[in-house]
């Protein structure tokens, strides 16, 4: 994949605010450029693209149907740029006072960067400095150990139940797919695999530990059915579908993890017969059943609005 028309994030800024205001000058201000400099930056821009992007006028500038195009992707690509930059500070050490997060895998890649910001966005609208944050990502396991032992402040997990001794909250739920690279045979399949089946394939899989697989585990069980050791274990759900994409097999990951690949066509759903694969994803605290005022429980309030926005259902789920 080639990156070289990709402009930086402060010239896509500009564009956006260009785009947005009508005008250079309205643009330059926002993003803190002199106008020159603004104007100098948008025609390098257009030619590292290799299109026009704004009709200049007397009266402003307007955007070109390819500018038009080029400012929606770029918004998008900013909010993702804005999320791992909220990302990356929760992995300083330098700052006091933190709130302790330990976070599984899964919650952490796609779903905790957007609560993180919005916290940050909840601070500096009432006027108050933003909350340092201290991430930990791993397996649920290890979450509810470091909730249990006092190490985090807040968890978030995705197995189906928690230990005694440790609050928890239903956040939203989540679903596990069987992918496969698009040139698997079972691409090409009709009817579901059983669950027997897939008990039978040796898994591309999460390491012990994983609500991942601590899910897909008792999904078998309920199933009545005993799996074969997995072929490879692995400590993220990122190797796990990046194994799968080079070839290495079949995997059951969320479809939070895989839905990019699924829409890009990288990777394949495979329907799958007599298997429950929806699994819950919880917030974990110790304390009180309502968490005292703080950091803590204004993330737990971000977290949980996000029950109103589930991921869609699978295709191809025969569960």
């Amino acid at each position: 994949m080639s990156l070289d028309r990709v402009p930086d994030l402060t010239s896509l800024r500009l564009l956006v605010a260009v785009v947005e205001s009508g005008s250079i000058g309205r643009g330059a201000r926002a993003v803190g450029v002199s106008q020159q400099a603004a104007s100098d930056r948008l025609r390098a821009v257009e030619s590292q693209v290799g299109v026009a992007l704004l009709h200049r006028s007397r009266q402003g500038s307007r955007p070109t149907e390819a500018g038009t195009v080029l400012a929606g992707w770029a918004t998008r690509l900013l909010e993702v740029a804005a999320e791992v930059g909220e990302g990356i500070a929760t992995l300083r050490a330098d700052r006091p006072h933190r709130l302790r997060v330990a976070s599984s895998m899964t919650i952490a890649e796609h779903l905790l960067p957007r609560w993180l910001l919005v916290l940050r966005q909840r601070a500096e609208a009432a006027g108050t400095p933003p909350h340092a944050v201290e991430l930990v990502a791993t397996n649920s396991v290890r979450v509810l150990a470091a909730v249990a032992d006092g190490e985090a402040d807040l968890g978030f997990v995705e197995g189906p139940a928690v230990p005694r001794g440790v609050r928890s909250r239903e956040l939203l739920g989540d679903h596990l797919v069987v992918v496969v690279a698009p040139a698997h045979p079972w691409t090409r399949r009709r009817r579901p695999v059983e669950a027997a089946e897939l008990a039978a394939t040796a898994l591309v899989s999460r390491e012990t530990g994983s609500g991942t697989r601590d899910v897909l585990e008792r999904a078998f069980a309920a199933a009545g059915v005993v799996p074969v050791p997995p072929a490879v274990e692995l400590t993220t759900a990122t190797s796990v579908r990046e194994a799968v994409r080079a070839g290495a097999g079949v995997a059951v990951l969320s479809r939070l993890a895989v839905a990019d690949d699924l829409d890009a066509g990288r990777l394949g759903v495979v329907a799958v017969a007599g298997l429950d694969l929806h699994r819950t994803l919880r917030a974990v605290w110790t304390g009180p059943a309502r968490m005292p005022p703080g950091p803590a429980r204004e993330l737990l309030e971000v977290a949980s609005v996000s029950r109103s926005a589930r991921p869609a259902g699978p295709s191809g789920s025969a569960a």
